[in-house]
């Protein structure tokens, strides 16, 4: 079942940001939320309902230019800049957070540690099949027992008699069910962080499903478990030293889902606007009560100073500048805005707000996730104000 008014939707540019962009960064984005309409919508809502990723849609992804896209050309990727790789996300999400999650957890936790971190084989092994879709990554660094938490992680890559074993466990993991490689972080011997790549065919290597979410249902979710697998040297990260590793590859992931969670709160935003302009209450439209008007024009200027932010934060990764903190603050107050979009845009709707011809509900539990995912909403907060305080509250 398609939403009632995604046909139709045009995206919100109040203030005009789109003089900024590139003839490519439009055509980009055009491009995706075509593929979105045609791909995704029809099909999203049953997907939700029946808490199953589309898989069909992998190599589709690929094709598309989801993955990777700020991947350098010759490993597979687009090459393209951070806010090309931003408004793709946007657009994923417009049509559902699960979307967008399996394609960031491919382009910037899977494809950039790689690249970024990998030895030249593994580049050329890797990423152009995972540019392509042929294989599917998932990233383990969350734990049962350690979240917000990383660096107490208890999962360990060790040598024993010259080879590599790999014991421990990873949960809440995007994508394992179905993953080929996973790309994990453990402690060695000297309890120093370092990364790997597993492989689906090792023995010891099993990826359980996790059941029973009211969030992120069209997503695939699980853990990653090892018992005593036996990992190649060829497969370890040989430039990944310590925690800042994976945490980069974080920051880049958070910097996709700042600009991801636009689209869903422009989804809902655009579903509010048109219902209430149709809809009749005492002899005139819902849009024509003060009340209704003060709740789209309020909704609006929150995603004009997101959209703004993230803009921002984009150049400022473009230009090199960029700061994890910076990053922070935009995945932050983002996710957040677009949450609070989804109640108040529910709310506008009444009960019909409920029901799946309208994407309010599905987004809302979706971001219930995402401000948690990645790093929570309070431990951004704190990574914002130890930067600017100088003093860390984490310890």
């Amino acid at each position: 079942m398609a939403n009632r008014y995604a046909a139709s939707f045009r995206g919100f540019d109040y203030l005009n940001i789109d003089e900024q962009l590139s003839d490519e960064q439009k055509l980009i984005r055009e491009s995706i939320r075509n593929w979105i309409n045609a791909s995704v919508v029809p099909i999203i809502e049953s997907c939700a309902e029946k808490n199953e990723f589309p898989k069909h849609l992998i190599q589709e992804l690929g094709k598309i230019g989801a993955f990777g896209p700020h991947i350098p050309e010759e490993y597979g990727g687009g090459g393209l800049d951070a806010i090309s790789y931003g408004l793709i996300m946007q657009e994923l999400e417009r049509g559902d957070s699960g979307i967008r999650s399996c394609a960031s957890v491919q382009s910037s936790l899977v494809m950039y540690p790689i690249w970024k971190f990998g030895s030249e084989a593994q580049k050329q092994k890797y990423l152009p099949k995972l540019a392509s879709g042929e294989l599917l990554g998932s990233f383990g660094l969350t734990e049962p027992n350690h979240g917000s938490d990383p660096s107490s992680m208890e999962t360990r890559l060790v040598n024993r008699n010259g080879k590599y074993y790999l014991n421990g466990s990873k949960m809440w993991i995007t994508n394992a069910p179905m993953c080929d490689i996973a790309i994990v972080w453990a402690k060695n011997e000297d309890k120093k962080v370092i990364g790997c790549i597993v492989e689906r065919e090792m023995p010891g290597f099993s990826t359980p499903s996790i059941n029973g979410k009211w969030s992120l249902r069209a997503s695939a979710t699980g853990e990653l478990l090892f018992e005593d697998v036996e990992i190649p040297e060829e497969n370890i990260l040989p430039l990944a030293n310590g925690l800042k590793a994976p945490l980069s590859c974080l920051s880049s992931a958070r910097f996709g889902i700042s600009f991801g969670v636009l689209g869903a709160a422009m989804d809902c935003l655009h579903h509010a606007v048109e219902y209430s302009k149709e809809r009749t209450q005492f002899g005139k439209p819902l849009a024509s009560f003060q009340l209704t008007q003060k709740k789209i024009a309020e909704m609006l200027t929150e995603l004009s100073k997101a959209q703004l932010l993230s803009f921002q934060v984009g150049n400022l990764y473009n230009a090199n500048k960029i700061t994890p903190a910076q990053i922070s603050m935009a995945k932050r107050n983002n996710v957040e805005m677009a949450l609070n979009t989804a109640r108040v845009c529910r709310q506008i709707c009444g009960a019909m707000g409920i029901t799946q011809e309208f994407p309010f509900m599905r987004h809302a539990m979706n971001l219930e996730s995402v401000i948690t995912y990645e790093g929570t909403h309070d431990v951004h907060l704190l990574i914002t104000g130890m930067d600017i305080t100088g003093i860390n509250a984490f310890s």
